[in-house]
């Protein structure tokens, strides 16, 4: 069958645009030959600087034909009706029309056969819409026609168009078709300055194969094998080794058509920078690679360029141009170090009195003294010392006002490590400045130093809870704060680290010193004395302030209202907490609804004994004992609820010892008092797999009295003492988890 060979060649297409182009070309006109009945065998898309390509293989020489039946109106419908269906459908004569009989009469029936076009034809009409809709995130329009209504916009002005189509054993068809005076050929033209005159390709492989010939690598993949691996024997060759760096390879083959790579250097000087310094600077400003000693795993003073042409002088212009570009811009970096070394980090804590976190939050310094804050509420948690935790938390932001940084943004807190190592801070607190924004998304690394861990919740925790308390929480694919990110942060902190920590603590603490920076504080008169305050916050049940204590300190707060705010703030924010878990745990094969099962239970904020209390039920219930029980359990569940809503009531309190008949019941309220203890000690012992263990026990009774035992007896007060000893069972699980909320 035939293949269509499509390109599109025009001035540089941006490297960060080129990927999804070439895909949303293969994707739009693949979509548009399936519907249109060609059924492709396969298609593949290329981009380079200068063009986007797209090989189809497979395609049919011409549509399957079209046999459609069209209803008319019924024998001896009006001669208006007949005509008016004969010439739609083209019939002559009702002759040609057959006839169809039903329950409401006897209908004429056209059979409509269109025969299929030629494929060649369908894609020439089917092309020019393509280009003309073409979903470039940015574009523009050029020369004359830019005064046309409906003129092309491209991405950069488009030159030739070529598209062939044809067997591979005969020579191809050119697909006519123009768009805004470009016609579609069969001419192509190679790189620009090695080899820039037209080139007459017929089918995919020719193309691909004068292209290379005139300078231009058509599949990205390959220039990037060109790049890393001339890149490495460069390096390998002066006993370096290169830092790889996969974004910028992406974008670099994207800058180049002809891949070339060589080696320049810049003065030993520059070495007393940091390496993420040197590498930032030469990486972001030239678009070029750094090499490092692998004996030391230090930067050298030599860099990685890659050059778009084969140079008379062997590159020897080309490197000397990017060295003299990349010396200032080094001796700047330097410049900005040194700048920065000399004010310590603390001393630029005053300016952020005047730098505003968010419009309805406050300044970065109050949102600085509320980590330092709750940093040292948590430390004890964690196994920080607080000292050096409330130390790391006051200069952990300070990098944000430093030179560098203001430079290279992607360099805050590592910066904030140097600096604070050169001023002589104990290393954890150096190390909490760096890695207190870890983890940053399901791959990043989460750090195991304590005052990091304890400054990392502390920053994300006051995040949730300022963004919560103005309401700004996300809604479905809208979160501009990233605070999912920032609450799966705080779950692996916890989880990863194996942290005991119940959250409604810090969750309280934060939402009262976020309330109180809001300027709620300046009318109670406790301005000065927040901090004094949020100690009395109440950490066990409910998110409360504790009266008695402030009264006690010649304080006065209206309470219930502040009571009732934390306590729902509290609710909502644990709920998300929540959300974000079983998304986690998903994610590592676990099941949602045991998250739901245990978390329905209220009052659980240890999110580490959530998960344990998980595995050990997602185990119990992958055995037989849990299968049944859970069975048993659930209709239990389901009785329950039927004769509740008949009986508009519960059916709570102890069962009536006296009214067991039958040696079942017994039999199962002695299980469930026996089971009732065992797994109450476990659960309290934290010892999840003994209090599954309890709960199994309960699986003969359970099954025993379903067998033997009628629910809804005759009796009253039977049937009611029977309900209650379901209740029992719901109770009794209960203990573990609700098992009304598992599936299956």
């Amino acid at each position: 069958m035939p293949d269509l060979l499509l390109e599109l060649f025009s001035e540089e297409i941006p490297a960060r645009m080129q990927a999804k182009a070439a895909d949303d070309l293969r994707r739009m006109v693949t979509d548009k030959l399936v519907a249109e009945g060609l059924v492709y065998e396969g298609a593949k898309a290329f981009a380079t600087p200068r063009r986007l390509a797209l090989t189809v293989h497979g395609i049919p020489a011409r549509q399957p034909d079209l046999k459609t039946e069209r209803r008319g109106p019924k024998i001896g419908a009006p001669d208006a009706a007949v005509q008016g269906f004969l010439k739609a459908t083209g019939l002559k004569s009702l002759d040609e029309a057959k006839i169809q009989k039903d329950a409401k009469g006897d209908f004429y029936i056209a059979l409509i056969e269109k025969p299929g076009s030629a494929a060649i034809d369908v894609i020439a009409e089917i092309l020019p819409a393509i280009i003309r809709t073409f979903p470039w995130p940015k574009s523009m329009r050029w020369g004359a026609r830019s005064a046309k209504s409906g003129s092309l916009t491209w991405v950069r002005p488009l030159h030739a168009i070529t598209a062939t189509f044809g067997l591979e054993t005969e020579e191809p068809d050119i697909v006519k078709f123009s768009v805004d005076g470009i016609e579609a050929g069969q001419t192509t033209y190679g790189h620009r300055f090695m080899a820039p005159g037209a080139i007459s390709v017929r089918r995919f492989e020719d193309y691909e194969a004068k292209l290379k010939a005139a300078k231009v690598i058509l599949d990205p993949q390959a220039r990037k094998d060109i790049i890393v691996e001339d890149a490495k024997e460069l390096a390998f060759a002066q006993g370096l080794e290169l830092v790889e760096d996969q974004v910028l390879v992406d974008e670099v083959s994207g800058l180049v058509e002809w891949p070339v790579v060589m080696m320049g250097s810049f003065e030993k000087e520059f070495l007393s920078i940091p390496d993420e310094v040197i590498r930032a600077t030469i990486r972001n400003n030239q678009k070029c690679f750094v090499v490092r000693d692998p004996k030391t795993g230090k930067l050298t003073n030599k860099f990685v360029l890659t050059a778009n042409i084969e140079a008379p002088d062997g590159g020897k212009t080309i490197v000397a141009g990017n060295e003299r570009v990349i010396r200032p811009r080094l001796s700047d970096a330097k410049f900005f170090y040194e700048t920065d070394l000399k004010t310590r980090l603390e001393d630029r804590l005053p300016k952020f009195e005047q730098i505003v976190f968010h419009e309805k939050l406050g300044t970065q310094a109050a949102r600085i003294r509320r980590i330092q804050d709750l940093a040292v509420e948590i430390a004890p948690w964690v196994g920080a010392d607080q000292t050096k935790s409330a130390r790391a938390a006051q200069l952990a932001k300070t990098d944000l006002l430093t030179e560098v940084v203001g430079e290279f943004p992607e360099l805050q807190g590592l910066m904030g490590k140097y600096y604070a190592e050169a001023q002589g801070e104990e290393g954890s607190v150096a190390a909490a400045c760096e890695e207190h924004y870890k983890p940053q998304g399901p791959s990043d690394r989460v750090p195991t130093n304590p005052v990091s861990v304890a400054v990392a919740l502390a920053d994300k925790i006051d995040t949730l809870v300022g963004f919560w308390e103005i309401n700004e929480k996300p809604t479905g694919s809208k979160d501009p704060f990233a605070l999912r990110r920032a609450a799966l942060g705080v779950i692996r902190l916890l989880i990863e680290n194996s942290v005991r920590m119940p959250l409604r603590g810090p969750i309280s603490r934060a939402a009262f010193l976020v309330w109180s920076d809001l300027g709620n504080a300046k009318t109670l008169d406790i301005v000065g004395r927040v901090r004094d305050v949020s100690r009395y916050v109440n950490y066990s049940g409910n998110l409360t302030i504790d009266a008695r204590a402030l009264a006690d300190e010649g304080i006065s707060l209206p309470l219930a209202d502040l009571n009732e705010k934390l306590n729902s703030l509290g609710r909502d924010l644990l709920g998300f907490f929540a959300d974000r878990l079983k998304v986690q745990l998903r994610d590592q094969g676990a099941r949602h609804d045991l998250v739901d099962a245990v978390f329905s239970l209220g009052g659980q904020d240890d999110l580490l004994l959530v998960v344990r209390r998980v595995e050990a039920l997602g185990k119990f219930l992958d055995s037989d004992d849990g299968k049944n029980l859970l069975a048993g359990t659930k209709r239990a569940s389901n009785i329950l609820a039927i004769e509740e809503k008949k009986d508009k009531r519960t059916f709570d309190g102890a069962p009536d010892a006296a009214l067991y008949k039958l040696d079942e019941e017994k039999a199962l309220a002695a299980a469930i008092e026996q089971v009732k203890a065992e797994a109450s000690t476990a659960v309290a012992k934290e010892d999840f797999a003994a209090a599954m263990s309890a709960m199994a026990k309960l699986r003969p009774a359970v099954d025993a009295f379903f067998d033997k035992v009628k629910v809804n007896d005759d009796d009253p007060k039977v049937r009611e003492n029977r309900l209650k000893l379901l209740n029992e069972i719901r109770a009794a699980t209960r203990a573990v988890a609700d098992f009304s909320r598992i599936e299956g």
